[in-house]
């Protein structure tokens, strides 16, 4: 999950990341619908569509974006479609490994009874042999392109913002953990969805995502899909707590039967 999303961030925009990370979602919905016996409401379906079409309005501004850029040729366009065709896989890989990440962990806590610490430690430390192979293999380690991506006059505050960053990552985990436990795996990535609507509207700002009417629009529909499916689950909250009123009184006595019970109570 961690390197996929990796590869996928080297492509990607970072509001087109975070928009299509929301279709792990749905995958999350219907396994836990063959998992741990969940339910999918019209409401919430509806929310998954708003979902899929914040999708496809951030795929499509991307590749308009790609293409009709001003002074822009043709090998260039043909290369920036490439490199979106690119991250889009990796996005779907980092899809199906987020969703079988959380359904894993959730049922594995289930099973072992696990503490949020236990969970937390387990995850990280199975992590590094994975991360250490993928980069390992698939990576370049060459001198040049350390000295490209960490540059010696940079190279101490980006190794200290590292460093910061794996440190927080720890607390991630456990609060993940945590989330986990006591909800719905749905629920937690729903709220990880949102909680990265601020990250897309970051990238925006701060980053050289291109800013057009449909990168807008996609964060718009992203974000009115949350709130339709967080009301969704407040309505089958409330459904499943409302009291129901009893068809029957018991089986029918007779007067005898009736007789002989309340003599034996005595």
């Amino acid at each position: 999950m961690i390197y996929t999303s990796t590869k996928a961030l080297q492509f990607l925009s970072i509001p087109v990341y975070t928009i299509f990370k929301n279709l792990t979602i749905i995958l999350i919905a219907y396994g836990e619908v063959l998992w741990f016996g969940g339910s999918v409401t019209g409401m919430a379906l509806f929310s998954f569509g708003l979902m899929v079409a914040s999708s496809v309005i951030a795929a499509w501004a991307d590749i308009q974006h790609a293409l009709g850029g001003s002074g822009k040729s043709s090998a260039a366009s043909s290369k920036e479609i490439s490199t979106l065709n690119a991250g889009y896989l990796w996005m779907l890989f980092n899809c199906f490994c987020s969703a079988a990440y959380v359904l894993g962990m959730r049922k594995r806590i289930k099973l072992t009874n696990f503490k949020d610490f236990d969970t937390m430690y387990y995850n990280n430390l199975l992590s590094i042999p994975i991360l250490l192979v993928c980069s390992l293999a698939f990576e370049s380690w060459t001198t040049a392109n350390v000295n490209l991506n960490f540059p010696p006059a940079h190279r101490g505050p980006i190794l200290a913002a590292m460093i910061f960053s794996g440190l927080s990552s720890v607390f991630i985990s456990y609060t993940s953990a945590w989330c986990v436990r006591v909800t719905s795996s749905t629920t937690y990535s729903m709220v990880g969805a949102l909680n990265k609507l601020p990250i897309a509207v970051s990238g925006l700002v701060f980053f050289d995502a291109p800013v057009t009417f449909g990168s807008v629009g996609a964060i718009a529909v992203g974000f009115v899909s949350g709130i339709v499916y967080a009301l969704a689950k407040v309505r089958q909250s409330g459904a499943a707590k409302k009291p129901v009123l009893p068809t029957s009184s018991g089986p029918t006595m007779s007067a005898s039967a009736a007789s002989m019970r309340d003599s034996l109570k005595a």
